[in-house]
């Protein structure tokens, strides 16, 4: 699959945003680089916990088994980023999550993450739910030109 670079907050088929905090500034007076996969968090947990769409399965969690975070610009305080966050892969137990981040409309970072369905008993990967996949297939990511 081919990845636009060149995607805007618009494209995504789920969007929020995350307030900048002067406690998230290092001392260059940036946002530190630990503080963007937080945002990513924002995106991801809005996205795949929201109470009236529930998409785990009974004993079910999602877990994060790899993240690809590539850092393209710089956030500065004050302020807030938006998150654009969308399907890129839909598996039997795990999806592929893409997401850009952006500060006054200029994306400054993107990433990629597979998520795994996990059963909290078993400890093992669980298939996704039928109105899971429903859901997600909803929020399919165009990131080809």
């Amino acid at each position: 699959m081919t990845l636009r670079a060149d995607l805007k907050l618009e494209d995504f088929p789920f969007q929020t945003f995350d307030k900048i905090r002067y406690a998230d500034t290092d001392r260059q007076g940036h946002v530190n680089n630990a503080v963007f996969s937080t945002f990513l968090e924002t995106g991801r947990v809005e996205f795949l916990y929201n109470p009236d769409t529930p998409l785990t399965a009974e004993n079910g969690a999602f877990v994060i088994a790899n993240l690809n975070l590539n850092l393209m610009g710089e956030i500065r305080w004050p302020g807030q980023v938006d998150i654009g966050t969308g399907l890129i892969r839909l598996g039997n137990s795990s999806i592929g999550l893409y997401q850009s981040v952006f500060q006054n409309g200029r994306c400054v970072a993107n990433a990629e993450t597979v998520i795994v369905q996990m059963d909290e008993v078993t400890r093992r990967s669980s298939p996704l739910t039928e109105q899971a996949r429903a859901f997600l297939a909803e929020h399919l990511l165009h990131t080809e030109s």
